[in-house]
């Protein structure tokens, strides 16, 4: 695709409309079994982007869940950064209204049952029962977002480092993001 408009509608990759209406498809999926947020279904967005469509690099994806996660605003923002990455401005409206609308229209209904029901033994499991599932996903995340960083020790290090600040002290996640971000300054990773 030559120019600057096709590019900024349909994006570098130059994808067409079947493309966008199944990147919209995907993410309203993801959206209805994002259990924990968006973030918790990084490992299968990346597998239709990257491992199915090649339209990203494996460090492409995560340059889009890293721009997406510093921006300041919404934790979502990761999605419109891999939509235009795939698809300019169509792929954003594709992925953002995919991930936004269901879920949103799930969790108004779902907010108004449970907040009736709230003293119901099924719905008091049933919420339990969400944090599990809450932490594998994100740890299905975490396994994508390091796969392409494996080989580098500095990685695990920060790995540990932050899981270590995470569980054993109080301190802002932010210093852990510091030393990351750190560390690719430096070139260490």
């Amino acid at each position: 695709m030559n120019g600057f408009w096709p590019t900024l509608l349909w994006g570098p990759v130059g994808i067409d409309a079947s493309d966008a209406w199944r990147l919209f498809l995907h993410f309203t999926a993801l959206s209805l079994v994002a259990i924990g947020g968006a973030i918790t279904t990084v490992s299968e967005m990346q597998r239709l982007v990257v491992a199915q469509e090649g339209w990203l690099t494996p460090v492409q994806f995560n340059d889009c869940i890293a721009i997406g996660q510093a921006a300041p605003g919404p934790n979502v923002l990761f999605v419109a950064a891999i939509g235009y990455s795939v698809g300019g401005l169509v792929g954003v409206a594709a992925t953002m209204a995919g991930s936004l609308l269901p879920s949103a229209v799930l969790a108004v209904g779902a907010g108004r049952f449970g907040e009736r029901h709230r003293h119901a033994r099924g719905v008091q499991a049933f919420s339990a029962g969400l944090a599990p599932l809450t932490i594998g996903l994100l740890l299905a995340t975490g396994a994508v977002l390091l796969r392409p960083m494996a080989a580098e020790p500095v990685a695990w290090l920060l790995v540990a480092g932050t899981l270590w600040l995470m569980l054993r002290t109080r301190r802002n996640p932010m210093w852990a993001l510091a030393a990351g971000a750190l560390a690719g300054v430096l070139g260490w990773v």
